[in-house]
């Protein structure tokens, strides 16, 4: 049964999930007794909570009233699928170099149906590995992090619900110096419709290094409304580097929400790379935490929306401590009816003396019915800091198109060739060539199911 909040005059949805679904998620998983205790703790913050108030300002340009819930609700790993690993395309199974994988995991419909990790780096002390397998065999390592320290449960209604729910999920342990040279891939994979709850826990020891993809996709054949509801974990100690790479590319039946925090300690370094492709509408909460002097934070996001979809990012860059710098560069394309809003915040603590806080969002509008809203800010509490942003929303230049029709091409291919160029700025901190192809290869379809364009 679909509850039904009323705030003000407008009917807000919630999800039809009731404790008995937190109960047994946890009885037929066999959790721990302090698991169990924080899902219920977390549902009942999620039942304390609205739904989100389309009038608060984080959320009022992004109309999520239309999901229906009784098909995107339901907990997909419940479901009757029996897709397997197998179910997965073959791309995005293979190894991301060359023919060597530093190790894979792999979830479908809520169930994790794939785990790996190379014997070089379990020589290491490398832990990767699902959520549920580390609970129960590293717990030491797994619960003083889970939920307590990047993202928590008061962070938001889907934050609380996911946090009650999670069905799915991966934890990457790399020990103090140790330096994983082999990358680590992950997949969330959904061919029904329902909910799925995903959660992402990463923690690397002081000096530790690692690259990290992670994809979310499902089958585009399914129409009946889907959800996802996630959380994204980083935990980096003083010296650490991670390279952390996350693609979504949703079918067009799927709601996607995430709650998304990476912590870095002294002289740390988070290079988080993001491109959004599918989804119907996602809307995702992204944060770096600076915590440690000389911390370095960079986030990068690519984004192609058409038809109806709509793509909502928040990003926050946080100094919390002197000496710290932070670099965002996100970059969109949009056409049809479609809806982009990036709105993004840097935030200087008083005593983070010598920040350099940077961030930019580029918008091109490929058709007279699509809008981009950006919305930059600064909340500056320090007085020797370099802080600066910049939005910009455009269209193709005529210029441009002229010069390479007149060098023999047509316009539709100097159209592609100047859109894929835009987004090489956000390409080339993508580590993986493959990977960079797939994407180029999605843009171009985007593309070709075009309708008018700007002159």
């Amino acid at each position: 049964m679909t509850v039904v909040r009323r705030v003000g005059t407008s009917k807000l949805t919630a999800p039809a999930l009731t404790q008995a679904d937190v109960e047994a998620l946890s009885a037929a998983r066999h959790e721990p007794k302090w698991l169990a205790e924080s899902r219920l703790a977390a549902w009942e913050l999620y039942t304390d909570m609205p739904m989100p108030s389309l009038k608060a300002e984080e959320w009022r340009r992004t109309d999520y009233t239309k999901i229906k819930w009784e098909t995107a609700s339901p907990l997909a790993y419940k479901s009757d699928s029996v897709a397997g690993f197998d179910a997965i395309p073959t791309q995005h199974r293979e190894p991301l170099i060359g023919d060597r994988q530093g190790g894979l995991i792999a979830a479908v419909d809520g169930n994790i149906v794939h785990s790996e990790l190379s014997d070089e780096l379990k020589a290491q002390g490398v832990i990767f590995t699902d959520l549920d397998t580390a609970i129960r065999e590293h717990e030491a390592l797994v619960r003083p992090q889970l939920m307590t320290k990047a993202v928590k449960p008061g962070d938001g209604k889907f934050a609380a619900l996911q946090a009650a729910l999670w069905t799915q999920g991966t934890f990457l342990y790399v020990p103090k110096g140790v330096k994983v040279k082999l990358p680590l891939h992950s997949v969330f994979y959904n061919t029904t419709a329902g909910m799925t709850l995903g959660h992402i826990l990463v923690v690397l020891e002081d000096e530790a290094e690692a690259i990290y993809l992670h994809e979310y996709l499902s089958v585009p054949t399914v129409t009946a409304d889907a959800s996802y509801v996630g959380a994204t974990e980083i935990l980096l100690g003083n010296y650490a580097d991670l390279k952390y790479v996350s693609l979504q590319d949703w079918g067009r039946n799927v709601y996607d929400f995430r709650h998304e925090r990476g912590r870095v300690g002294e002289h740390g370094k988070l290079d988080w790379v993001m491109g959004t492709m599918g989804s119907k509408l996602t809307k995702d909460f992204t944060e770096i935490e600076l915590d440690g002097e000389f911390s370095w934070g960079r986030m990068s996001a690519l984004y192609f929306a058409d038809n109806e979809q709509l793509f909502d990012h928040d990003t926050q860059q946080n100094h919390n401590a002197p000496h710290t710098t932070s670099d965002l560069l996100f970059k969109g394309a949009l056409k049809d009816q479609a809806k982009t809003v990036w709105q993004g915040m840097i935030k200087v603590l008083p005593n983070a003396q010598k920040t350099d806080g940077y961030q930019a969002n580029r918008n091109l509008v490929l058709s007279n019915q699509a809008r981009a809203d950006s919305i930059p800010g600064l909340e500056i509490e320090a007085n020797d800091v370099r802080c600066t942003h910049a939005a910009t929303v455009g269209k193709l230049e005529a210029e441009p198109i002229f010069y390479l029709m007149s060098r023999g091409m047509t316009r539709a291919d100097a159209e592609r060739l100047i859109v894929v160029g835009y987004f090489d700025p956000i390409m080339d901190r993508i580590p993986f060539e493959e990977v960079k192809r797939r994407l180029q290869e999605h843009i171009q379809v985007k593309l070709e199911s075009r309708v008018e364009m700007y002159a």
